[in-house]
């Protein structure tokens, strides 16, 4: 299992990074196709047990919200939510005439799916599109991946008391605490490595990085604890097995979708 997450890492990481650097259209396709995939990783865990969220509703969403968010920022968002919310509901109120049996149900599947993976996730794309946003995104995705790192590593070795025993009883305390403290010094290192990049009169400072890994290390983990549940109310492990040694694309993405609204926010605010 370490060695498939290994080999995974050491060919995708590259192109990640290239992708997130360049930011234009093949960006917008990158983070559009993954939030696709882990929307139709979210209905179909609800479908498995007999429910009938509107899979190609949720879908479309996601990429509806993605391109808007891409081309036109916030402003078109309000007419666009309001409007899948009364698609879907039209949805589900035929489905429900056809025979369907908790429609009730399924229509809140949707529309949560809908909004979390689609408006939330599209963070992603703001993110990238803040002034020096190519650099700020390296700095708070990894900042994950460290904390990550260091609750996993922290937790296997001191951990003793359970952070969630019933969402996540691998998950402790010490490892979250220690997932916070070297996420903001990680995040710190890499704000300061990518000054010299973003080059004099840059944004980038070890204090403002050191402040975004610590929210991100502190809140992030609320995304995965989130997927958890739903997982563990539809009895799966995984979203889904399209990742070799990782699972599925909602499994990679829970901290991701709240990384980029915090950092979108936390940043937009500390660099004005």
């Amino acid at each position: 299992m370490l060695r498939e997450r290994i080999v995974v890492i050491i060919f995708i990481l590259p192109f990640v990074l290239w992708v997130l650097v360049d930011g234009n259209w093949l960006f917008l396709v990158a983070i559009m196709t993954l939030l696709s995939l882990a929307a139709a990783e979210y209905g179909l865990m609800f479908r498995s047990h007999g429910l009938r969220p509107a899979l190609p509703l949720i879908v479309l969403g996601v990429i509806v919200l993605s391109i808007s968010r891409f081309l036109h920022g916030f402003e078109h968002m309000p007419f666009l939510l309001t409007l899948l919310c009364l698609v879907t509901l039209i949805w589900h109120l035929v489905d429900y005439e056809q025979g369907a049996p908790r429609s009730g149900t399924d229509f809140a599947i949707s529309v949560t799916g809908i909004i979390y993976i689609g408006w939330i996730g599209s963070y992603l794309i703001s993110l990238r599109g803040l002034p020096e946003g190519e650099w700020w995104v390296l700095v708070a995705l990894p900042s994950i991946w460290l904390a990550d790192g260091a609750a996993y590593l922290v937790g296997r070795a001191i951990g003793r008391h359970p952070l969630s025993s019933r969402l996540s009883p691998n998950k402790t305390w010490e490892g979250y605490l220690a997932g916070i403290v070297c996420g903001a010094l990680g995040t710190a290192g890499l704000a300061m490595l990518w000054r010299i990049g973003a080059g004099l009169g840059s944004t980038l400072s070890a204090t403002r990085g050191l402040i975004v890994g610590a929210m991100i290390g502190a809140l992030a983990p609320l995304g995965d604890l989130g997927i958890s549940m739903i997982k563990r109310e539809n009895q799966v492990k995984d979203t889904g097995s399209l990742i070799p040694g990782h699972g599925g694309v909602l499994d990679r993405l829970d901290s991701w979708l709240w990384a980029g609204v915090i950092g979108f926010y936390l940043i937009s605010w500390i660099t004005t």
